[in-house]
């Protein structure tokens, strides 16, 4: 076959990096809305139904909630799976936007002044606020919009980028979507204002995120003028389809018996529960071991996010390039130890929290960027949005009980304590203790890595 009838989209180096900044951006905004409670939760407590840390952490574990107890992560894997790319991304990134209304409304004054659904969300479990039970809920709806988004993006990215700058690649979409996160935490203060109106900042990220959803539908357009690229050239590559290519539901335990997948999983799930639970406190943790104006009380932890906008595709780069995949999972894993230790046990001093928050922007940099790309090194093509959406479940049962414990941990540890003097040292240890956990699982990885010859180790670009 001659080989310029043979090129596609995804030989565009344009093309393929267009495809990517643009499904990136969807997930900017996900990322936005996933943190934008967190740097106003000291202003948030000053309403009486969200005075309790342990209220902030059940709306902070809603997020997990359909994605663990209903599957709604595998279930979704699979519809990724079966109906595509473009289907499975146009239904999830909606829910996000319907999911996040619901938690803005919770918060507006016409809900809580008695608006539609209050009197019946007030009707029962009484022990929690409608203002709570609404925001909860839209935020559990939310949680599986942005989860599956996330699932589906990846395999957007192995299907243009699979055999070229793949870790490149993943590092990139990462770094673009967690300016939505370092947004959030630094500009939601600002736009809540000095007049402390909490559900600005949430209308604005309603709106960024139909903006996403508006980003993904042209995505859509490359997405079937790729696929009908490949039909008619009959390629046999990463993003053909044929008989033997097709999901198959036995694939499921396939993943599952997969002892290389199963460690990634459990790093993964122990990592980010150091990581994303943390960032849900983060601003509140500033305000009372650091003694930052509430305000600014977003800046410090924002460092986080940009910083790791510049380290992980730089990161990726050299996974794509010189490999040591597992290696680098183990450093980050180290770091991470270190950075909860020293916010449990180091000085108050401003710079300390600086400081330590930039180290934890390295190895939560260095954890992802080798993660990401290590799947497709050890699961079939086929299965690979059912693969990501395992870990995704996996890691949502921390993303939803970590947050409760932190939550109960602050009030036991602090009964009677006045806001603004609250003592952080057992959520630091909890933090720290899940990496040490997680260093563990990437030892375990090394040695599968070492039996099995996985690859890990190896530069992801093919020569």
């Amino acid at each position: 076959m001659n080989e310029k009838i043979r090129q596609t989209l995804r030989d565009s180096g344009v093309a393929r990096w267009t495809a990517l900044v643009i499904v990136a951006f969807a997930m900017l905004t996900g990322y936005y809305f996933s943190d934008v409670m967190s740097p106003i939760k000291p202003m948030l407590q000053k309403l009486a139904p969200w005075e309790n840390n342990s209220v902030f952490g059940f709306y902070f574990g809603a997020y997990g909630w359909f994605n663990v107890f209903f599957g709604m992560l595998i279930i979704g894997g699979i519809i990724l799976d079966k109906m595509g790319i473009r289907f499975t991304g146009n239904v999830f990134i909606a829910l996000m936007v319907v999911g996040a209304g619901l938690n803005y409304y919770a918060l507006t004054d016409t809900f809580l002044n008695g608006g539609p659904g209050y009197h019946f969300l007030d009707s029962f479990w009484k022990g929690y606020d409608p203002s709570v039970k609404l925001a909860a809920l839209g935020f559990a709806i939310f949680g599986v919009g942005v989860e599956v988004a996330g699932v589906t993006v990846s395999r957007v990215i192995v299907k243009w980028f699979m055999g070229k700058e793949l870790a490149l690649a993943m590092g990139l979409q990462v770094a673009i979507a967690r300016l939505g996160t370092a947004s959030a935490l630094f500009f939601a203060p600002k736009i809540a204002g000095i007049d402390e109106v909490v559900s600005r900042p949430l209308a604005f990220g309603v709106v960024l995120l139909t903006i996403g959803l508006i980003a993904y539908l042209v995505y859509n357009v490359m997405d079937k003028k790729l696929d009908n690229q490949v039909k008619e050239n009959k390629l046999l590559d990463a993003v053909a389809s044929s008989d033997e290519d097709k999901f198959r539901f036995s694939d499921v335990w396939v993943i599952f018996t997969n002892r290389g997948f199963i460690y990634i999983a459990m790093l993964c799930v122990l990592f980010y529960s150091a990581v994303f639970p943390f960032l849900k406190y983060a601003s509140d943790f500033m305000v009372n071991k650091f003694g930052v104006p509430e305000a600014a009380a977003g800046n410090i932890p924002s460092l986080l996010p940009f910083g790791t906008m510049l380290l992980t595709p730089l990161f990726g780069l050299f996974l794509d390039k010189i490999g040591k995949g597992v290696s680098i999972m183990i450093l980050g894993s180290l770091l991470l130890i270190a950075v909860h230790l020293g916010f449990a046990f180091g000085p108050s001093a401003t710079w300390v929290a600086y400081v330590l928050m930039l180290v934890l922007g390295i190895a939560f940099s260095l954890v992802p960027a080798s993660m990401w790309p290590a799947v497709p090194k050890i699961v079939n093509e086929r299965s690979l949005g059912t693969a990501y959406s395992v870990i995704f479940w996996i890691q949502n049962w921390g993303l939803m009980g970590v947050p409760m414990l932190i939550g109960w941990a602050l009030d036991k540890a602090n009964p009677g304590v006045a806001q603004g003097s609250l003592d952080y040292t057992i959520p630091m240890l909890i933090f720290a203790g899940a990496g040490f956990l997680g260093l563990l699982f990437a030892f375990l990885l090394k040695r599968e890595d070492r039996v099995k010859n996985l690859g890990l180790e190896l530069p992801n670009i093919k020569k």
